[in-house]
């Protein structure tokens, strides 16, 4: 079983909205699995352990994207300055019908380099072709939960490819795919279809990820159509009665709110993309205090045009003073109990992500805080919230592997990915809108 001995780091922990830095740490790690995180000793390590030294670096858990398109990044910076509306049925859903598998397989892995770059270790995906983003995830080494979106449009064939997907691979990549059956969305999918989708997340036993009340005119179109809420939509349907990621949530009324703390649901947050999207913003402060859940999430590279978590943190913590009038509002703790634990429970893993402790996988992310702009570091829980960039992420390891070290990426080839997306650049940018795969009419 492989050893590694990360040397002498800062450690942050996080629990309860309250961080704690353990000051020249050893984190030791057998397999996959942290075993224990203690003061650091001077003696030699056995001569079957790996040292990592890390004086003078903050260990963090490797950071969780509980929401994203990550194989859209082939389509960064074509859907500029536009509504929502516009967004949906004039540029991506035509863009996206360029589609191929391999077009997938390689957005995957461009994603997968820029996330393990910004020290990003685990993604929550909802795409299509994502037996080609498995694979993409299973050289990357990193960790994903994976969904094959489908449309309500498609029918019994959408509901069979969505859970076929999700039976077929769910543990694969060594145990480091997790599945989830991927509706797009209540404005997209009819009740029945809904219905049949929770049936056999039932049947597999497993969670589902899916778009909800992503605007409050979302939430007003769905009660004028259905006389429901897009959640009451949801509910109705049984998809609640299962482990769910709700994406966005920034339309949810405060009854909604109140339904969703009695059910099993975690909600992904983009504030990213509520900003450029202008779609209004999430209640994240009351649906945290009624016990829900919330992750920190990226949503797509069109949407937001980085897969930057630190960026979404930094956001997320502004965005709600400024809603809230009040700067005392999400303070630093609370903000990274988020980053860390709560992102590991939207993501369907609280007891192993989320946490440098014995027990816990051994996602860990290095961070060099030596830059001008982090110094002097008088508090680095809040230089990471407030000043730390994707570019202090020294050394990345993904269960127990080392993954990026001193900034070189081990285990993806950023030319050839590179290379491969810009022999598609020109097809892919061709956009027909007779020819979209969907048209968004909440």
């Amino acid at each position: 079983m492989k050893k590694l001995l990360i040397q002498g780091a800062d450690v942050l922990q996080c629990e309860s909205d309250r961080c704690r830095i353990l000051r020249c740490h050893d984190l030791h790690i057998e397999g996959n699995r942290i075993t224990a995180v203690a003061p650091s000793e001077s003696a030699a390590a056995a001569p079957d352990v790996e040292v990592i030294p890390a004086r003078g670096l903050l260990a963090a858990p490797g950071l969780i994207n509980t929401h994203a398109h990550v194989p859209m990044g082939i389509f960064r910076g074509l859907a500029e300055d536009v509504d929502i509306e516009t967004w949906f049925n004039e540029y991506m859903w035509p863009l996206e019908a360029n589609l191929t598998a391999e077009d997938v397989y390689w957005g995957m892995q461009l994603g997968l380099a820029e996330m393990i770059s910004a020290g990003v270790t685990a993604v929550a995906d909802h795409y299509f072709h994502m037996d080609r983003a498995a694979a993409a995830v299973d050289r990357a080494g990193t960790r994903a939960a994976l969904g094959w979106a489908v449309f309500g449009s498609q029918g019994a064939l959408g509901v069979a490819r969505t859970a076929s997907f999700a039976e077929d691979y769910c543990g694969a990549a060594d145990g480091r795919i997790t599945t989830w059956l991927a509706p797009h969305a209540p404005y997209t999918c009819d009740d029945v279809f809904l219905a049949a989708v929770a049936a056999e997340a039932e049947r597999l036993g497993l969670g589902i990820h899916i778009h909800a009340a992503e605007t409050a005119g979302q939430t007003e179109a769905s009660l004028a159509a259905r006389g429901r809420t897009p959640i009451g939509v949801l509910a109705d349907a049984g998809v609640l009665d299962r482990p769910t990621i709700l994406a966005h949530c920034c339309g949810v009324t405060a009854a909604d709110i109140e339904l969703m703390a009695s059910l099993p649901c975690g909600v992904a947050h983009a504030p990213k993309t509520y900003l450029k999207l202008a779609m209004g913003a999430a209640p994240v402060l009351e649906m945290r205090a009624a016990g829900i859940p919330v992750g920190l999430a990226s949503d797509g590279p069109v949407s937001n045009n980085t897969l930057d978590i630190l960026e979404s943190l930094r956001l997320m913590a502004m965005v709600a003073k400024h809603e809230a009038g009040d700067p005392r509002t999400l303070p630093v703790g609370a903000a990274l109990t988020i980053a860390t634990r709560e992102s590991a429970q939207v993501f369907g893993m609280p007891d192993d992500l989320g946490h440098l402790a014995p027990g816990f996988l051994a996602d860990v992310i290095l961070i060099d805080l030596g830059g001008a702009h982090n110094q002097p570091a008088h508090d680095p829980a809040a230089n990471l919230v407030y000043s730390t960039r994707a570019s202090d992420v020294r050394t990345v390891i993904c269960d127990g592997r080392v993954i990026m070290r001193d900034r070189r990426l081990l285990t993806l080839d950023l030319e050839e990915i590179k290379a491969r997306v810009g022999e598609s650049v020109t097809r892919l940018s061709q956009r027909v809108p007779e020819a979209r795969i969907q048209l968004y009419r909440p």
